[in-house]
């Protein structure tokens, strides 16, 4: 088999290549959370989510790298890692000792704790889908990992130790997870040739009706989101109404897929996670 022809990729693929997007999707839902809950966010809860966000998914994309033949490879994130492996571990490593350094140094006991918690189960999911269970039919779906480990970042050093404010937070989380869960259904959906060319197993290549299912869900997401906001308290109405706009643009996405191809698609489909800018820059209250 013949390596795949990758044209030099488009200025717009950088910040999916880089692993860039997940980290600033994370940060801004971590925020609108955050002001649902009433609670200010400092900067070093922020750095440890963004860099902790990169490092998981640089973790995956270079482990995927290291056991895919030339032949294999798909995507230009992935032919980024491998072609710049050793690079990018060093650059790995050193975002891991800062990434440490600030979170001994700058978060609470409580903080500390509760991203310590939220370790073991990143560390399990790398462990069981890169290396473990990684063809595996019967494994819990990615996507649904993905989803609950990404808003677990985003909420881990909002929840306050106590009070009614962990109430408020409830309605955008729940939301987070289930656009998060959206987002990586359709892409394995639209890159279901790369997961089997790369020896991954996706929802799409799971579940019989994940394909048609996944397709329905942000319109059902979008709708429920609607309701949501037109029923919330005002604190959590803003979440509700990012996760309806959202929602809606990631089924436009979805439909133009055909037109677009799945590389943009791919980019586009975490750019629409990031409605939370509008009302943290512009409502007030500003970004907490």
């Amino acid at each position: 088999m013949q390596p795949a022809v990758l044209n030099k990729p488009r200025w717009w693929l950088w910040p999916t290549i880089l692993s860039l997007d997940a980290p600033v999707v994370a940060l801004l839902w971590q925020a609108m959370i955050a002001r649902s809950a009433g609670v200010a966010l400092g900067s070093p809860a922020r750095l440890v989510l963004g860099f902790s966000v990169w490092l998981a998914y640089s973790a995956d994309r270079w482990i995927e790298g290291f056991r895919l033949k030339p032949e294999q490879v798909r995507t230009h994130r992935h032919r980024f890692y491998i072609r710049w492996r050793w690079e990018l571990f060093a650059l790995w490593v050193s975002v891991l000792v800062l990434d440490v350094a600030v979170s001994i140094h700058s978060l609470s006991p409580e903080a500390f704790r509760n991203g310590l918690l939220l370790l073991l189960p990143v560390t399990a999911y790398l462990l069981s889908h890169q290396l473990l269970h990684r063809s595996s039919r019967w494994r819990v779906p990615k996507e649904a990992c993905t989803a609950l480990l990404l808003a677990g970042g985003a909420t881990i050093f909002v929840v306050p130790p106590a009070g009614p404010s962990i109430v408020h937070i409830a309605l955008p989380v729940v939301l987070f997870i289930l656009l998060c869960f959206c987002n990586c259904a359709l892409i394995s959906v639209w890159e279901n040739e790369v997961d089997v060319s790369h020896g991954q197993t996706s929802l799409a290549l799971q579940y019989f009706a994940a394909r048609r299912i996944s397709r329905m869900l942000p319109w059902v997401l979008a709708l429920s989101s609607a309701v949501a906001w037109a029923l919330a308290r005002p604190a959590a109405a803003q979440a509700a109404a990012c996760a309806a706009v959202s929602a809606t643009l990631l089924g436009a996405v979805d439909v133009l897929e055909r037109r677009t191809g799945r590389a943009m698609a791919r980019v586009l489909a975490d750019v629409v996670l990031m409605t939370p800018v509008v009302p943290l820059l512009l409502l007030p209250g500003g970004p907490r």
